[in-house]
C-alpha cells in the first residue's frame, strides 16, 4: 500500500519538477541570493542529482556516496540538466518499480567513505525523508529564485499567486 502510494507521488511530482526545470533560463544559472548559497545552476543540478539516489537508497543496504560518480555536465548548461533529471527519473522509476512492501521496513545506511551519514533507518522512512522531500525542499528555494530574478514561477499544485490575482 505504502509502495503504490509512492509510486503514483512521484509520478505527479516528477512532472511539477520538470514544469520547475524547464522554467529556469539559462541568462540566470549564474544568480545565487547570498554568499553562502548555490547558484541557480548548481541547485537545479543539485535538484536533478537527487533522483540519482534513488537507485543507492533503493536497491542497495548500505549506499557509500562517495563510491557512487555520476557524470552531471556543466551547471552553466540548463539543457544539460534536464538531461541529467530525465536520465535519472528513468533509473529513478526502474528502482522503485523493482522493491516490494516489505524492501521498505528493511533498515538503510548512508556512508561516505567511512562516515556514517544516515541511519540505519526503514528504507520507507529515507524514501520519504531524504528523497521526496528533499526534492520538495530545494523545488522551494527554485521558486524563490526564480521569483527573486523576475521570473515566471509554474503551477505546481494548482495556480501561482500571480495567476490567481489574474483571475
Amino acid at each position: 500500500m505504502l509502495l503504490q502510494s509512492l509510486l503514483q507521488e512521484f509520478e505527479h511530482e516528477v512532472n511539477s519538477t520538470r514544469k520547475l526545470l524547464q522554467a529556469i533560463p539559462e541568462k540566470d544559472l549564474g544568480y545565487k541570493p547570498s554568499e553562502i548559497s548555490w547558484t541557480m545552476g548548481e541547485l537545479a543540478q543539485h535538484i536533478a542529482t537527487i533522483y540519482y539516489w534513488y537507485v543507492g537508497t533503493l536497491t542497495q543496504d548500505v549506499y557509500d556516496i562517495a563510491a557512487d560518480q555520476l557524470e552531471r555536465g556543466d551547471v552553466n548548461d540548463i539543457g544539460a540538466t534536464i538531461e541529467l533529471f530525465e536520465s535519472n527519473v528513468a533509473k529513478a522509476r526502474k528502482a522503485l518499480e523493482s522493491i516490494s512492501e516489505e524492501n521498505l521496513q528493511e533498515h538503510w545506511k548512508m556512508k561516505s567513505g567511512e562516515h556514517l551519514l544516515i541511519g540505519p533507518l526503514p528504507r520507507g522512512i529515507v524514501a520519504r525523508e531524504f528523497l521526496f522531500n528533499h526534492i520538495y525542499h530545494h523545488r522551494g528555494e527554485m521558486i524563490v529564485y526564480l521569483r527573486a530574478t523576475g521570473n515566471k514561477v509554474p503551477g505546481l499544485y494548482g495556480p501561482t499567486y500571480e495567476e490567481s490575482r489574474k483571475a
